[in-house]
Protein backbone atom coordinates (compact mmCIF):
# COMPACT_ATOMS: atom_id res chain seq x y z
CA UNK A 1 0.00 0.00 0.00
CA UNK A 2 2.80 2.43 0.86
CA UNK A 3 4.42 1.85 -2.55
CA UNK A 4 1.17 2.60 -4.37
CA UNK A 5 0.66 5.83 -2.41
CA UNK A 6 4.22 6.95 -3.12
CA UNK A 7 3.76 6.25 -6.84
CA UNK A 8 0.56 8.31 -6.88
CA UNK A 9 2.30 11.26 -5.24
CA UNK A 10 5.16 11.16 -7.74
CA UNK A 11 2.68 11.05 -10.62
CA UNK A 12 0.91 14.16 -9.35
CA UNK A 13 4.22 16.01 -8.87
CA UNK A 14 5.50 15.23 -12.32
CA UNK A 15 2.21 16.16 -13.94
CA UNK A 16 2.53 13.25 -16.33
CA UNK A 17 5.87 14.69 -17.58
CA UNK A 18 4.26 18.00 -18.53
CA UNK A 19 6.86 20.87 -18.56
CA UNK A 20 6.53 23.37 -15.72
CA UNK A 21 5.30 26.86 -16.53
CA UNK A 22 8.00 29.38 -15.50
CA UNK A 23 5.40 32.13 -15.27
CA UNK A 24 3.98 30.50 -12.16
CA UNK A 25 7.17 31.49 -10.27
CA UNK A 26 7.22 35.12 -11.40
CA UNK A 27 6.06 36.54 -8.09
CA UNK A 28 8.44 34.28 -6.16
CA UNK A 29 11.43 35.39 -8.23
CA UNK A 30 10.49 39.07 -7.77
CA UNK A 31 11.88 38.83 -4.22
CA UNK A 32 15.32 37.94 -5.59
CA UNK A 33 16.44 41.56 -6.01
CA UNK A 34 15.94 42.26 -2.31
CA UNK A 35 17.20 38.87 -1.12
CA UNK A 36 20.41 39.23 -3.14
CA UNK A 37 21.53 42.30 -1.20
CA UNK A 38 23.84 41.95 1.83
CA UNK A 39 22.06 42.07 5.15
CA UNK A 40 24.90 43.90 6.96
CA UNK A 41 26.46 47.27 6.22
CA UNK A 42 29.98 47.38 4.80
CA UNK A 43 32.67 48.51 7.24
CA UNK A 44 36.08 50.06 6.76
CA UNK A 45 38.99 47.64 6.95
CA UNK A 46 40.71 48.81 10.15
CA UNK A 47 43.57 46.83 11.63
CA UNK A 48 45.43 47.03 14.91
CA UNK A 49 47.97 49.32 13.25
CA UNK A 50 45.61 51.84 11.62
CA UNK A 51 46.44 54.34 14.37
CA UNK A 52 50.14 53.62 13.85
CA UNK A 53 49.83 54.56 10.18
CA UNK A 54 48.21 57.87 11.16
CA UNK A 55 50.98 58.39 13.71
CA UNK A 56 53.61 57.88 10.98
CA UNK A 57 51.78 60.38 8.78
CA UNK A 58 52.07 62.97 11.55
CA UNK A 59 55.75 62.13 12.08
CA UNK A 60 56.48 62.67 8.40
CA UNK A 61 54.59 65.97 8.45
CA UNK A 62 56.37 67.14 11.60
CA UNK A 63 59.76 66.40 10.04
CA UNK A 64 58.60 68.00 6.74
CA UNK A 65 59.65 64.99 4.71
CA UNK A 66 59.59 65.95 1.00
CA UNK A 67 57.36 63.96 -1.32
CA UNK A 68 59.05 60.78 -2.53
CA UNK A 69 57.97 58.73 -5.53
CA UNK A 70 57.78 55.03 -4.73
CA UNK A 71 56.88 51.88 -6.66
CA UNK A 72 56.48 48.23 -5.80
CA UNK A 73 57.15 44.89 -7.39
CA UNK A 74 54.51 42.20 -7.30
CA UNK A 75 54.67 40.46 -3.92
CA UNK A 76 54.36 36.75 -4.73
CA UNK A 77 53.21 34.01 -2.39
CA UNK A 78 55.90 31.35 -2.59
CA UNK A 79 53.70 28.87 -0.75
CA UNK A 80 50.65 29.53 -3.01
CA UNK A 81 48.49 29.25 0.15
CA UNK A 82 47.73 32.95 0.71
CA UNK A 83 45.73 34.24 -2.28
CA UNK A 84 45.65 37.94 -1.31
CA UNK A 85 46.52 41.21 -3.09
CA UNK A 86 49.61 42.06 -1.05
CA UNK A 87 50.80 44.80 -3.41
CA UNK A 88 47.48 46.65 -3.12
CA UNK A 89 47.77 46.50 0.67
CA UNK A 90 51.19 48.16 0.35
CA UNK A 91 49.68 50.94 -1.76
CA UNK A 92 46.92 51.47 0.83
CA UNK A 93 49.41 51.62 3.71
CA UNK A 94 51.55 54.19 1.86
CA UNK A 95 48.47 56.26 1.10
CA UNK A 96 47.35 56.27 4.74
CA UNK A 97 50.82 57.41 5.80
CA UNK A 98 50.69 60.31 3.33
CA UNK A 99 47.30 61.96 3.86
CA UNK A 100 48.73 64.85 5.88
CA UNK A 101 52.38 64.74 4.96
CA UNK A 102 52.30 63.94 1.23
CA UNK A 103 55.33 61.85 2.13
CA UNK A 104 54.90 59.21 -0.60
CA UNK A 105 53.32 59.11 -4.01
CA UNK A 106 52.93 55.75 -5.66
CA UNK A 107 53.96 55.37 -9.32
CA UNK A 108 51.31 53.11 -10.82
CA UNK A 109 52.89 51.48 -13.83
CA UNK A 110 52.62 47.81 -14.73
CA UNK A 111 55.00 46.10 -17.17
CA UNK A 112 53.41 42.66 -16.98
CA UNK A 113 51.20 42.40 -20.08
CA UNK A 114 48.86 39.98 -18.32
CA UNK A 115 48.19 42.58 -15.60
CA UNK A 116 47.82 45.64 -17.82
CA UNK A 117 44.43 47.32 -18.11
CA UNK A 118 42.84 50.15 -20.10
CA UNK A 119 44.67 52.89 -18.23
CA UNK A 120 47.99 51.07 -18.69
CA UNK A 121 47.38 50.62 -22.42
CA UNK A 122 46.55 54.32 -22.84
CA UNK A 123 49.66 55.22 -20.88
CA UNK A 124 51.82 53.07 -23.15
CA UNK A 125 50.32 54.68 -26.27
CA UNK A 126 50.93 58.19 -24.95
CA UNK A 127 54.46 57.31 -23.86
CA UNK A 128 55.28 55.98 -27.30
CA UNK A 129 53.96 59.20 -28.85
CA UNK A 130 55.96 61.37 -26.38
CA UNK A 131 52.72 62.93 -25.12
CA UNK A 132 53.34 62.14 -21.44
CA UNK A 133 56.41 61.53 -19.34
CA UNK A 134 56.61 59.26 -16.33
CA UNK A 135 58.59 60.39 -13.32
CA UNK A 136 61.16 57.91 -12.10
CA UNK A 137 60.56 56.56 -8.58
CA UNK A 138 63.30 57.06 -6.03
CA UNK A 139 62.69 53.81 -4.15
CA UNK A 140 60.69 50.63 -4.58
CA UNK A 141 59.35 47.80 -2.42
CA UNK A 142 60.41 44.22 -3.03
CA UNK A 143 59.62 41.01 -1.20
CA UNK A 144 57.34 38.00 -0.91
CA UNK A 145 55.15 35.97 1.37
CA UNK A 146 58.13 33.89 2.40
CA UNK A 147 56.42 30.89 3.98
CA UNK A 148 53.18 29.49 5.34
CA UNK A 149 53.81 26.73 7.87
CA UNK A 150 50.46 25.03 8.29
CA UNK A 151 49.43 23.09 11.40
CA UNK A 152 52.55 23.89 13.38
CA UNK A 153 50.38 23.05 16.36
CA UNK A 154 47.53 20.61 15.95
CA UNK A 155 45.44 19.25 18.79
CA UNK A 156 42.54 16.82 18.33
CA UNK A 157 40.24 15.19 20.84
CA UNK A 158 37.47 12.66 20.05
CA UNK A 159 35.35 10.64 22.44
CA UNK A 160 32.14 8.67 22.01
CA UNK A 161 29.80 6.09 23.46
CA UNK A 162 27.75 3.34 21.87
CA UNK A 163 24.72 1.44 23.13
CA UNK A 164 21.89 -0.53 21.59
CA UNK A 165 19.63 2.48 21.13
CA UNK A 166 21.92 5.53 21.68
CA UNK A 167 25.24 6.65 20.29
CA UNK A 168 27.05 9.83 21.31
CA UNK A 169 30.21 11.55 20.11
CA UNK A 170 32.18 14.69 20.99
CA UNK A 171 35.14 16.12 19.10
CA UNK A 172 37.36 19.18 19.37
CA UNK A 173 40.33 20.35 17.33
CA UNK A 174 42.71 23.31 17.40
CA UNK A 175 45.64 24.22 15.16
CA UNK A 176 48.03 27.08 14.50
CA UNK A 177 49.56 28.27 11.22
CA UNK A 178 52.49 30.68 10.86
CA UNK A 179 52.64 33.17 7.95
CA UNK A 180 55.88 35.00 7.21
CA UNK A 181 56.33 38.15 5.10
CA UNK A 182 59.64 39.66 4.05
CA UNK A 183 59.84 43.10 2.43
CA UNK A 184 62.79 45.27 1.41
CA UNK A 185 63.39 48.77 0.08
CA UNK A 186 65.49 49.20 -3.03
CA UNK A 187 67.14 52.13 -4.79
CA UNK A 188 65.38 52.48 -8.14
CA UNK A 189 68.25 54.21 -9.94
CA UNK A 190 70.75 51.41 -9.26
CA UNK A 191 68.18 48.62 -8.80
CA UNK A 192 69.94 47.53 -5.61
CA UNK A 193 68.38 46.65 -2.29
CA UNK A 194 69.45 49.07 0.44
CA UNK A 195 71.27 47.26 3.29
CA UNK A 196 69.42 47.46 6.58
CA UNK A 197 66.10 48.49 5.04
CA UNK A 198 64.41 45.15 5.44
CA UNK A 199 61.52 43.72 7.41
CA UNK A 200 60.97 40.06 8.24
CA UNK A 201 57.94 39.39 10.43
CA UNK A 202 55.57 36.52 11.00
CA UNK A 203 52.15 36.12 12.56
CA UNK A 204 50.23 33.14 13.90
CA UNK A 205 46.66 32.44 12.78
CA UNK A 206 44.57 29.46 13.68
CA UNK A 207 41.20 27.82 13.73
CA UNK A 208 39.30 25.75 16.20
CA UNK A 209 36.11 23.73 16.24
CA UNK A 210 34.05 21.47 18.41
CA UNK A 211 31.11 19.24 17.60
CA UNK A 212 28.52 17.01 19.28
CA UNK A 213 26.83 14.03 17.61
CA UNK A 214 23.82 12.12 18.92
CA UNK A 215 22.15 9.17 17.20
CA UNK A 216 19.62 6.61 18.38
CA UNK A 217 16.55 4.57 17.68
CA UNK A 218 12.99 4.76 18.96
CA UNK A 219 11.15 1.56 18.15
CA UNK A 220 11.70 1.02 14.39
CA UNK A 221 12.72 4.63 13.63
CA UNK A 222 16.19 6.15 13.86
CA UNK A 223 17.20 9.74 14.50
CA UNK A 224 20.44 11.72 14.31
CA UNK A 225 21.48 15.10 15.70
CA UNK A 226 24.67 17.08 15.04
CA UNK A 227 25.79 20.54 16.24
CA UNK A 228 29.14 22.28 15.95
CA UNK A 229 30.97 25.55 16.57
CA UNK A 230 33.99 26.67 14.54
CA UNK A 231 36.10 29.75 13.89
CA UNK A 232 38.82 30.42 11.34
CA UNK A 233 41.23 33.35 11.38
CA UNK A 234 41.67 34.32 7.75
CA UNK A 235 44.94 35.00 6.00
CA UNK A 236 43.79 38.35 4.56
CA UNK A 237 43.74 40.22 7.87
CA UNK A 238 47.03 38.56 8.87
CA UNK A 239 48.81 39.74 5.71
CA UNK A 240 47.41 43.27 6.11
CA UNK A 241 48.84 43.39 9.63
CA UNK A 242 52.24 42.19 8.42
CA UNK A 243 52.24 44.66 5.52
CA UNK A 244 51.41 47.63 7.75
CA UNK A 245 54.08 46.74 10.30
CA UNK A 246 56.62 46.24 7.50
CA UNK A 247 55.83 49.55 5.80
CA UNK A 248 56.08 51.41 9.10
CA UNK A 249 59.48 49.84 9.72
CA UNK A 250 60.82 50.38 6.19
CA UNK A 251 59.65 53.95 5.69
CA UNK A 252 60.59 54.88 9.26
CA UNK A 253 64.14 53.58 8.82
CA UNK A 254 64.43 55.21 5.39
CA UNK A 255 63.18 58.62 6.62
CA UNK A 256 65.12 58.29 9.89
CA UNK A 257 62.21 59.12 12.15
CA UNK A 258 61.44 57.45 15.51
CA UNK A 259 58.94 55.02 13.99
CA UNK A 260 59.01 52.77 17.08
CA UNK A 261 56.91 55.36 18.91
CA UNK A 262 54.09 54.55 16.50
CA UNK A 263 54.45 50.80 17.00
CA UNK A 264 54.24 51.01 20.79
CA UNK A 265 50.80 52.62 20.90
CA UNK A 266 48.36 50.75 23.10
CA UNK A 267 45.92 50.83 20.17
CA UNK A 268 48.11 48.15 18.54
CA UNK A 269 47.20 45.66 21.27
CA UNK A 270 45.73 42.67 19.39
CA UNK A 271 42.83 42.30 21.84
CA UNK A 272 41.66 45.91 21.90
CA UNK A 273 38.98 45.40 19.26
CA UNK A 274 37.74 42.19 20.91
CA UNK A 275 37.61 43.91 24.31
CA UNK A 276 35.72 46.87 22.87
CA UNK A 277 33.30 44.44 21.25
CA UNK A 278 32.66 42.83 24.64
CA UNK A 279 31.98 46.23 26.19
CA UNK A 280 29.74 47.11 23.26
CA UNK A 281 27.72 43.92 23.77
CA UNK A 282 27.47 44.57 27.52
CA UNK A 283 25.81 47.96 27.01
CA UNK A 284 22.60 48.98 25.35
CA UNK A 285 21.50 51.51 22.77
CA UNK A 286 21.04 54.26 25.35
CA UNK A 287 24.54 53.86 26.78
CA UNK A 288 26.15 53.82 23.34
CA UNK A 289 24.10 56.84 22.28
CA UNK A 290 25.17 58.79 25.36
CA UNK A 291 28.87 58.02 25.03
CA UNK A 292 29.04 58.79 21.33
CA UNK A 293 26.93 61.96 21.68
CA UNK A 294 29.29 63.30 24.35
CA UNK A 295 32.25 62.45 22.15
CA UNK A 296 30.69 64.35 19.26
CA UNK A 297 30.06 67.31 21.55
CA UNK A 298 33.61 67.31 22.89
CA UNK A 299 35.00 67.26 19.36
CA UNK A 300 32.76 70.07 18.20
CA UNK A 301 30.48 68.08 15.90
CA UNK A 302 27.47 68.83 18.12
CA UNK A 303 26.70 71.93 20.15
CA UNK A 304 26.08 72.21 23.88
CA UNK A 305 22.88 70.58 25.08
CA UNK A 306 22.81 68.01 22.27
CA UNK A 307 22.98 65.09 24.70
CA UNK A 308 19.17 64.81 24.61
CA UNK A 309 18.95 64.38 20.85
CA UNK A 310 17.30 61.12 19.73
CA UNK A 311 19.44 58.78 17.66
CA UNK A 312 17.26 59.21 14.58
CA UNK A 313 17.22 63.01 14.63
CA UNK A 314 18.61 64.65 11.44
CA UNK A 315 21.03 66.79 13.45
CA UNK A 316 22.56 63.79 15.20
CA UNK A 317 22.78 61.70 12.02
CA UNK A 318 24.48 64.51 10.08
CA UNK A 319 26.98 65.13 12.90
CA UNK A 320 27.68 61.41 13.25
CA UNK A 321 28.13 61.09 9.48
CA UNK A 322 30.68 63.91 9.50
CA UNK A 323 32.57 62.26 12.34
CA UNK A 324 32.54 58.91 10.56
CA UNK A 325 33.84 60.47 7.33
CA UNK A 326 36.58 62.37 9.17
CA UNK A 327 37.58 59.18 11.01
CA UNK A 328 37.93 57.07 7.87
CA UNK A 329 34.72 55.13 8.46
CA UNK A 330 31.82 54.60 6.10
CA UNK A 331 29.48 57.53 6.74
CA UNK A 332 26.16 55.88 7.59
CA UNK A 333 24.89 58.21 10.32
CA UNK A 334 24.06 55.10 12.39
CA UNK A 335 25.56 54.10 15.74
CA UNK A 336 27.27 50.78 15.10
CA UNK A 337 30.27 48.93 16.50
CA UNK A 338 32.90 50.43 14.11
CA UNK A 339 31.77 53.92 15.18
CA UNK A 340 31.79 52.89 18.85
CA UNK A 341 35.31 51.51 18.45
CA UNK A 342 36.69 54.56 16.66
CA UNK A 343 35.09 56.87 19.24
CA UNK A 344 36.38 55.10 22.34
CA UNK A 345 39.60 53.34 21.34
CA UNK A 346 41.66 56.32 22.53
CA UNK A 347 40.06 55.95 25.97
CA UNK A 348 41.40 52.43 26.56
CA UNK A 349 44.65 51.70 28.35
CA UNK A 350 46.54 49.00 30.19
CA UNK A 351 46.20 48.71 33.94
CA UNK A 352 48.93 47.61 36.34
CA UNK A 353 48.09 43.98 35.57
CA UNK A 354 48.52 44.45 31.84
CA UNK A 355 44.78 44.18 31.18
CA UNK A 356 42.80 46.52 28.95
CA UNK A 357 40.67 48.93 30.96
CA UNK A 358 38.42 51.93 30.38
CA UNK A 359 39.95 55.36 30.92
CA UNK A 360 37.67 58.36 31.40
CA UNK A 361 34.25 56.76 31.02
CA UNK A 362 31.82 54.92 33.23
CA UNK A 363 31.30 51.18 32.94
CA UNK A 364 27.68 51.20 34.06
CA UNK A 365 26.04 54.28 32.56
CA UNK A 366 26.27 56.78 29.77
CA UNK A 367 27.63 59.39 32.19
CA UNK A 368 31.34 59.79 31.44
CA UNK A 369 34.00 60.49 34.01
CA UNK A 370 35.92 63.75 33.58
CA UNK A 371 39.26 61.98 33.41
CA UNK A 372 41.65 62.78 30.59
CA UNK A 373 43.72 60.22 28.76
CA UNK A 374 47.19 59.94 30.32
CA UNK A 375 49.75 61.54 28.04
CA UNK A 376 51.94 58.46 28.02
CA UNK A 377 49.03 56.35 26.81
CA UNK A 378 47.75 58.76 24.17
CA UNK A 379 48.37 57.68 20.59
CA UNK A 380 49.80 61.08 19.63
CA UNK A 381 51.14 62.50 22.88
CA UNK A 382 53.74 65.26 23.12
CA UNK A 383 56.62 65.58 25.52
CA UNK A 384 59.26 68.29 25.91
CA UNK A 385 61.96 65.97 24.63
CA UNK A 386 59.93 64.63 21.73
CA UNK A 387 58.26 67.25 19.56
CA UNK A 388 57.77 64.98 16.57
CA UNK A 389 54.47 63.56 17.77
CA UNK A 390 51.34 65.68 17.38
CA UNK A 391 48.90 66.31 20.22
CA UNK A 392 46.28 63.69 21.03
CA UNK A 393 43.11 63.75 18.98
CA UNK A 394 41.06 62.59 21.94
CA UNK A 395 39.81 64.97 24.62
CA UNK A 396 38.21 64.01 27.95
CA UNK A 397 34.46 63.63 27.90
CA UNK A 398 32.78 66.51 29.62
CA UNK A 399 35.33 69.02 28.31
CA UNK A 400 34.35 72.00 26.21
CA UNK A 401 33.69 71.53 22.52
CA UNK A 402 36.83 71.04 20.50
CA UNK A 403 37.03 73.55 17.63
CA UNK A 404 38.48 72.80 14.25
CA UNK A 405 42.27 72.95 14.24
CA UNK A 406 44.18 74.32 11.25
CA UNK A 407 47.72 73.13 10.68
CA UNK A 408 49.58 75.23 8.10
CA UNK A 409 53.12 74.65 6.92
CA UNK A 410 55.55 76.13 4.41
CA UNK A 411 56.66 73.15 2.35
CA UNK A 412 59.72 74.71 0.66
CA UNK A 413 62.77 72.56 1.33
CA UNK A 414 64.92 75.38 2.71
CA UNK A 415 66.46 75.92 6.13
CA UNK A 416 65.10 79.43 6.71
CA UNK A 417 61.41 79.61 5.89
CA UNK A 418 60.96 83.18 7.07
CA UNK A 419 62.85 84.95 4.27
CA UNK A 420 62.41 84.55 0.50
CA UNK A 421 63.61 86.49 -2.50
CA UNK A 422 61.25 88.35 -4.82
CA UNK A 423 59.83 86.09 -7.50
CA UNK A 424 60.52 82.90 -5.53
CA UNK A 425 57.78 80.26 -5.47
CA UNK A 426 56.10 79.49 -2.14
CA UNK A 427 54.51 76.12 -1.40
CA UNK A 428 52.04 75.87 1.48
CA UNK A 429 49.80 73.19 2.92
CA UNK A 430 46.82 73.35 5.25
CA UNK A 431 45.15 70.52 7.17
CA UNK A 432 41.90 70.57 9.13
CA UNK A 433 41.12 68.39 12.14
CA UNK A 434 37.52 67.95 10.98
CA UNK A 435 35.62 68.58 7.76
CA UNK A 436 35.00 72.32 7.42
CA UNK A 437 34.78 75.15 4.93
CA UNK A 438 38.23 76.58 4.24
CA UNK A 439 39.04 80.07 2.95
CA UNK A 440 42.66 81.14 2.39
CA UNK A 441 43.81 84.70 1.62
CA UNK A 442 47.13 86.28 0.62
CA UNK A 443 48.02 89.80 1.75
CA UNK A 444 50.84 91.28 -0.33
CA UNK A 445 53.48 93.64 0.99
CA UNK A 446 51.58 96.60 -0.45
CA UNK A 447 48.34 95.63 1.31
CA UNK A 448 46.42 94.09 -1.60
CA UNK A 449 44.43 90.96 -0.66
CA UNK A 450 43.77 87.96 -2.93
CA UNK A 451 41.62 84.94 -2.11
CA UNK A 452 43.61 81.80 -2.89
CA UNK A 453 40.93 79.26 -1.92
CA UNK A 454 38.30 78.65 -3.13
CA UNK A 455 38.96 79.69 -6.73
CA UNK A 456 37.82 78.85 -10.24
CA UNK A 457 39.92 75.68 -10.31
CA UNK A 458 38.81 74.58 -6.82
CA UNK A 459 35.35 76.16 -6.43
CA UNK A 460 34.23 74.17 -3.37
CA UNK A 461 35.29 75.46 0.03
CA UNK A 462 34.35 72.22 1.83
CA UNK A 463 37.50 70.33 2.78
CA UNK A 464 37.80 66.83 4.27
CA UNK A 465 39.49 66.27 7.60
CA UNK A 466 43.07 65.05 7.99
CA UNK A 467 43.91 65.62 4.35
CA UNK A 468 46.69 68.05 3.41
CA UNK A 469 45.49 70.76 1.00
CA UNK A 470 48.39 71.92 -1.16
CA UNK A 471 48.52 75.67 -1.91
CA UNK A 472 49.13 75.61 -4.82
CA UNK A 473 48.85 71.94 -5.80
CA UNK A 474 52.48 71.38 -6.79
CA UNK A 475 51.81 67.69 -7.45
CA UNK A 476 49.38 68.54 -10.26
CA UNK A 477 50.52 69.27 -13.81
CA UNK A 478 47.81 71.97 -13.97
CA UNK A 479 47.78 73.51 -10.47
CA UNK A 480 45.50 76.43 -11.43
CA UNK A 481 47.87 79.07 -10.05
CA UNK A 482 51.38 79.58 -8.73
CA UNK A 483 52.29 81.51 -5.60
CA UNK A 484 55.30 83.76 -6.19
CA UNK A 485 56.64 86.32 -3.76
CA UNK A 486 56.13 89.93 -4.83
CA UNK A 487 57.74 93.22 -3.91
CA UNK A 488 60.04 93.40 -0.87
CA UNK A 489 58.21 93.59 2.44
CA UNK A 490 56.07 91.26 4.58
CA UNK A 491 53.57 88.86 3.01
CA UNK A 492 50.85 87.06 4.92
CA UNK A 493 48.67 84.03 4.19
CA UNK A 494 45.69 83.37 6.47
CA UNK A 495 43.41 80.35 6.32
CA UNK A 496 39.99 80.53 7.98
CA UNK A 497 37.82 77.48 8.75
CA UNK A 498 34.07 77.62 9.41
CA UNK A 499 31.26 75.13 9.98
CA UNK A 500 29.12 76.70 7.26
CA UNK A 501 29.52 78.24 3.84
CA UNK A 502 30.09 81.83 4.86
CA UNK A 503 30.83 83.31 1.43
CA UNK A 504 27.22 84.52 0.78
CA UNK A 505 27.26 86.34 4.14
CA UNK A 506 30.44 88.31 3.42
CA UNK A 507 30.46 91.80 1.87
CA UNK A 508 30.15 91.87 -1.92
CA UNK A 509 33.86 92.55 -2.61
CA UNK A 510 34.84 89.42 -0.65
CA UNK A 511 32.45 87.35 -2.78
CA UNK A 512 34.42 88.18 -5.92
CA UNK A 513 36.15 85.48 -7.93
CA UNK A 514 39.29 84.01 -6.40
CA UNK A 515 42.87 84.72 -7.50
CA UNK A 516 42.03 88.38 -8.16
CA UNK A 517 42.76 91.48 -6.09
CA UNK A 518 39.78 92.20 -3.81
CA UNK A 519 38.77 95.84 -4.37
CA UNK A 520 38.52 98.05 -1.30
CA UNK A 521 40.11 95.51 1.07
CA UNK A 522 43.53 96.35 2.55
CA UNK A 523 45.38 93.98 4.79
CA UNK A 524 44.34 90.79 6.54
CA UNK A 525 42.64 92.62 9.40
CA UNK A 526 39.87 93.73 7.02
CA UNK A 527 39.19 90.13 6.04
CA UNK A 528 38.98 88.96 9.66
CA UNK A 529 36.67 91.83 10.54
CA UNK A 530 34.30 90.73 7.76
CA UNK A 531 34.26 87.16 9.08
CA UNK A 532 33.64 88.43 12.62
CA UNK A 533 30.67 90.51 11.48
CA UNK A 534 29.22 87.52 9.61
CA UNK A 535 29.80 84.78 12.23
CA UNK A 536 30.81 86.44 15.48
CA UNK A 537 34.08 86.14 17.34
CA UNK A 538 33.68 82.39 17.95
CA UNK A 539 32.22 81.46 14.58
CA UNK A 540 35.52 80.65 12.91
CA UNK A 541 39.14 79.66 13.54
CA UNK A 542 42.13 80.93 11.63
CA UNK A 543 45.87 80.49 11.30
CA UNK A 544 48.31 82.93 9.77
CA UNK A 545 51.79 82.51 8.33
CA UNK A 546 54.16 85.34 7.40
CA UNK A 547 57.48 85.69 5.63
CA UNK A 548 59.72 88.55 4.63
CA UNK A 549 60.47 89.22 0.98
CA UNK A 550 63.90 90.61 0.10
CA UNK A 551 65.23 91.81 -3.28
CA UNK A 552 66.51 89.09 -5.55
CA UNK A 553 70.20 88.54 -5.08
CA UNK A 554 72.44 89.01 -8.09
CA UNK A 555 73.63 85.81 -9.71
CA UNK A 556 77.34 85.10 -9.12
CA UNK A 557 79.60 86.05 -11.98
CA UNK A 558 80.86 83.23 -14.18
CA UNK A 559 84.59 83.01 -14.67
CA UNK A 560 85.77 83.34 -18.26
CA UNK A 561 88.89 81.53 -19.38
Amino acid sequence: MMGVALLSILTLLTGCATPMDSREDTEYRSYGHAANRPTSRPVRSISSFSDSLMCMDQLFRATQLPTTLIASKQIPDISTRVPVATKEMIVTALSQMSRLSNAFRYVDYEVDIARQDTVQNLTTILLNNNQIQLQRPAIYVSGAVAFVDQNVLNNRFDVGTSASRLETGYSRNRNATIIGLELHLGDFRTRTLIPGLDSANEVVVGNSGQGLDLAGRISEYGWKFNVGRDYTQGSGAAIRTLVEVAMIELTGKWARVPYWQCLTLEQTHPDIQRQLRDWYDEGNTGIHQGLITRSLMSHGYLGAGSDKLPANSPEFRVALGRFQADSGLIASGVVDFPTYERTLRNFVGLNENGKLTRIGWSTMSSEPLAVSVPAAKSPHSVSEDDTLLAEANAVPYGASAKPTRIDMQIENTVVDKTVFESGQQIFLSATLSKASYLYCYLSEAGGNVIRLLPNATNPSALVSANLAIRIPDWMSSTPGFVLDTGAPGTETVSCIATDQNVLPKLPAPLQAQGLTVIPGVRGMASVKDAFTQALGNNGYVEQTMQWNVIPRRAAPATAVN
